[in-house]
């Protein structure tokens, strides 16, 4: 490896950087475990294993790494998902989400996808934001409202 492909390589990290604390500056704000160094680190950790893989210019094997990262994520992910014994809730379901999604914005940057990089992660921020969007709050509880009425008028059946 030559200095070119090295210095090509920090200019990615730097941009998967970027991205990962884009997308964990929400988590941040809204007090999440995982937030913006999680998210950074998920992203050019991808980023750093998918530019290393394509260097290697065998196509079966860079697609065994980037299939592994997805394992590992899901992996992570799984370990992210808890359930709550006393409220029956489960919880991390969104964050081990995002993190997948996250590593998914990495493997692109590694493999110079540059636009859907930067498109993926504008659309995780808008979907980490929604629950703070009056529609959507509204949305919801219309939802919300229609589906215990509908189990209200089924309780009263019986």
């Amino acid at each position: 490896m030559d200095i070119r492909f090295e210095l090509i390589m920090v200019v990615k990290l730097l941009v998967a950087f970027a991205f990962g604390a884009f997308i964990g500056y929400d988590r941040e704000k809204q007090g999440k475990d995982a937030g913006i160094r999680t998210y950074a680190a998920i992203c050019f950790g991808a980023t750093l294993f998918t530019a290393i893989a394509d260097e290697f210019n065998d196509i079966a094997a860079a697609s065994r790494i980037i299939s592994n990262i997805v394992v590992g994520i899901g992996f992570l992910g799984a370990g992210i998902i808890g359930n709550s014994n006393t409220s029956n809730a489960t919880y991390g379901l969104t964050t081990a989400a995002t993190v997948w999604c996250t590593a998914a914005v990495g493997v692109a940057v590694g493999m110079d996808n540059f636009i859907i990089a930067i498109v993926a992660s504008l659309m995780l921020y808008f979907l980490l934001s929604l629950d703070r969007q009056k529609w959507y709050i509204s949305w919801m509880n219309k939802i919300k409202s229609k589906n215990d009425k509908a189990s209200n008028d089924s309780t009263n059946l019986t």
